[in-house]
């Protein structure tokens, strides 16, 4: 088709207005992303010689090398991450299955809701009422007492235990909705012929489910990883002092030392850190970045 006069003069003005269209999503990344992100790379890569004197250093990223406390840190906040990301995966997978193909109408809102309200609280009040639940005089010892289970009350605070369960607990919708997207396009006739075809459960999960949920699977764990991995709140209360999350030693940092150079180069190996486990996950899952951010 052989575009017109007037098709020809509208293009500049359609250009024009989605310019201004996305200019406001522009500026909120510039602003709020890039130029924050800049300023911290800047700081990172700088020491201060003098009062307002400034030179160019990698000292901060030695001293987190040199220092066993930082990358020790470091290392278990990646892979407390990482097993919190699986167990939400386990235990999201069964509830998105039955939200998307057990259920029907009412039922099925019911149940997404109850994914739901636990979120209509800030992670604050979230995070405490685990607090009022596990702590030594809290309900749970108290009820494991009454039960005859314990002899005294137990301290259930302030273990790995508990922070993996407040990671869980804080970030299981963010799993659950990418997987219900993906499972709900799954065609039913597809493991219907699946089983006439003589097919088990594990084998239709393994050859059927999973491969088409993959897109939602990956997003889900994405989204799950990077806020497990730069959560300061839910560790910090539920682990106590020695909770070692590194993002308490980025905060540490910055507020309590006002060493804000040592603070931007922890903060940029924590995002260099993110971005090299997501870059694995999809090169291990064989999908593609844009595809699996649809879902999310």
């Amino acid at each position: 088709m052989i575009p017109t006069e007037a098709s020809r003069s509208a293009l500049p003005y359609a250009r024009l207005m989605l310019m201004l269209l996305l200019a406001p999503a522009l500026l909120w990344l510039l602003g709020l992303i890039v130029l924050p992100h800049v300023e911290l790379g800047i700081l990172s890569l700088r020491a201060r010689v003098a009062p307002r004197v400034y030179e160019f250093s990698l000292a901060q990223y030695g001293t987190f090398i040199e220092e066993p406390l930082y990358w020790h840190t470091f290392v278990r906040t990646a892979l407390m991450s990482i097993l919190a990301t699986v167990v939400t995966l386990v235990l999201a997978f069964p509830i998105a299955w039955t939200i998307a193909k057990l259920v029907r109408g009412r039922n099925k809102s019911m149940l997404f809701i109850l994914c739901l309200i636990p979120f209509w609280v800030s992670e604050t009040v979230r995070t405490l009422g685990w607090m009022i639940l596990l702590r030594e005089s809290g309900v749970l010892p108290a009820l494991l007492v009454w039960l005859g289970l314990t002899p005294v009350p137990i301290e259930m605070l302030y273990h790995d235990s508990t922070i993996l369960v407040g990671l869980v607990y804080t970030s299981m919708l963010f799993m659950v909705i990418p997987l219900i997207s993906a499972l709900e396009s799954l065609d039913d006739s597809l493991i219907e012929a699946a089983y006439d075809l003589g097919g088990t459960n594990w084998s239709i999960l393994r050859q059927i489910v999973i491969p088409h949920a993959a897109p939602g699977i990956v997003a889900g764990c994405i989204v799950v990883f990077m806020l497990t991995l730069g959560n300061y709140l839910t560790p910090t209360l539920l682990g106590g002092k020695n909770s070692q999350w590194f993002t308490e030693q980025i905060y540490t940092q910055f507020i309590t030392r006002f060493n804000w150079e040592q603070g931007a180069a922890f903060g940029f190996l924590l995002l260099g850190l993110s971005t090299a486990i997501v870059w694995l996950g999809l090169k291990l899952s064989g999908q593609k970045f844009g595809e699996v951010m649809q879902r999310s």
